[in-house]
């Protein structure tokens, strides 16, 4: 088990690239779900990310992206109470219980 976390994360490592600038979309193009709220946004290819999601089990089609953590659901976007005081952003993968969503993009709210 552990010699298999060392080397998904080795291999995570080696495929780093840079990441592309991080753009802000408008809220209303996010498609993928209800927009997050996310207490940080990472590049998957960093150290304790590539560990979390080997610890997990995710497996990325593409270690160029971001990954949002501790997340949580923006429903109604311009009501009161519905501001983030984080990192708002659009995720195409909201499937893993707000602990992490993959694919992040900033959004302007």
């Amino acid at each position: 088990m552990q010699f298999k976390l060392a080397f998904v994360t080795a291999a995570l490592a080696t495929l780093a690239v840079a990441t592309p600038t991080p753009r802000n979309e408008p809220a209303s193009s996010c498609t993928t779900g209800p927009i997050q709220c996310c207490n940080s946004v990472e590049s998957a290819t960093s150290s304790p990310i590539a560990l979390l999601l080997g610890l997990l089990g995710i497996v990325l089609q593409d270690v160029n992206v971001n990954v949002g953590l501790t997340c949580s659901p923006i429903t109604v976007i311009g009501a009161s109470g519905s501001s983030c005081s984080a990192q708002a952003v659009c995720c195409d993968d909201n499937s893993h219980g707000g602990l992490i969503s993959i694919g992040c993009v900033p959004v302007s709210l």
